[in-house]
């Protein structure tokens, strides 16, 4: 996800731009992805709240285009004690509070808001990579085992290899965070709903086209990648009170994805020799989409400051 977009926008820029990975759609952890555009409350910081309206603009802009994979819609987040509203009132679009009709039992307060975008990410990563291909951008299968290999054809690099950077960046504050879900046949569902206080684990229910994304689980440390079975019984049950058609639902298949875990996201440019530039673009935990082009800009500003794409 981070990759595209940057190689996208850096593209746009007029650079030249090879992606260099060793996995790609669908075979990422951005394909598991429930996903969406929504900025979650323990990771509000200065760079954030910039972050944020450039991707919503950008989403909002590519719900327009069909075969994006990007709709736009009402979804509402439930709480289990009275919540004050000051900081998603100035951040969501349409917000409003929800009325206490709207309210599944045992839920005392609600945020509803609409135009929130609603990312499908089979077919938005399909996009983004013919965006990619079609901007003149190539990519390349290689399994890297450090940074330095790419200097040999670039003097300007963009680290945005997740979990990868405890290996290639050293980083030992990454950690994986496992993020199980449960894809179940679409039931007629338009709106998402989402429980991310829940005491017996965030729980969250979004449509897409065919199918419905329950989710789900934030397990710091375990990068187990198999589903497990008493997970997806404990996720089904907590989305089933969110939405009480989900009990009956069809399960399409089980999924697990590992997010990339940091303190903060790593955005920040460092000169590792002579007319080097590496700007790392990684650590974005549950947020990847949400940040995704909001990083990408201060990506492409940190590298137009230094090197100029008129200037090769």
């Amino acid at each position: 996800m981070s990759g595209l977009t940057c190689g996208v926008r850096l593209l746009e820029e007029g650079y030249d731009v090879q992606i260099w990975a060793r996995d790609r759609t669908p075979n990422t952890t951005s394909d598991v992805a429930a996903a969406t555009w929504y900025p979650l409350r323990g990771e509000r910081d200065a760079r954030t709240e910039r972050w944020l309206p450039v991707s919503l603009e950008r989403f909002t802009a590519l719900a327009t285009e069909r075969e994006s994979g990007v709709v736009l819609r009402e979804g509402i987040e439930l709480f289990r004690r009275p919540t004050d509203d000051t900081w998603w009132r100035d951040v969501l679009p349409g917000f409003r509070r929800a009325r206490a009709d709207e309210l599944p039992s045992g839920y005392v307060d609600g945020f509803v808001a609409a135009g929130i975008p609603v990312i499908e990410m089979p077919i938005y990563l399909r996009w983004l990579t013919r965006r990619f291909e079609s901007l003149g951008g190539r990519s390349v299968a290689i399994s890297l085992t450090d940074l330095d290999e790419p200097f040999d054809r670039a003097d300007a690099i963009v680290n945005c290899s997740g979990l990868g950077s405890r290996a290639l960046a050293g980083d030992a504050s990454m950690v994986a965070v496992r993020g199980q879900v449960v894809r179940v046949e679409q039931f007629g569902l338009d709106r998402y709903i989402l429980d991310e206080q829940s005491t017996d684990g965030i729980a969250y229910v979004y449509p897409r086209s065919h199918d419905v994304i329950l989710g789900g689980t934030r397990e710091p440390g375990n990068e187990r990648i198999e589903p497990d079975p008493e997970t997806a019984r404990a996720i089904i049950a907590r989305c089933s009170m969110l939405e009480p058609r989900v009990a009956a639902a069809r399960i399409v298949s089980h999924a697990v994805g590992l997010r990339p875990g940091r303190p903060a996201v790593r955005l920040e440019a460092e000169r590792p020799g002579p007319g080097r530039l590496l700007v790392h673009d990684y650590g974005h935990g549950g947020s990847g989409v949400t940040l995704s082009w909001g990083c990408a800009e201060d990506v492409a500003a940190l590298i137009r400051a230094d090197r100029p794409a008129t200037a090769g």
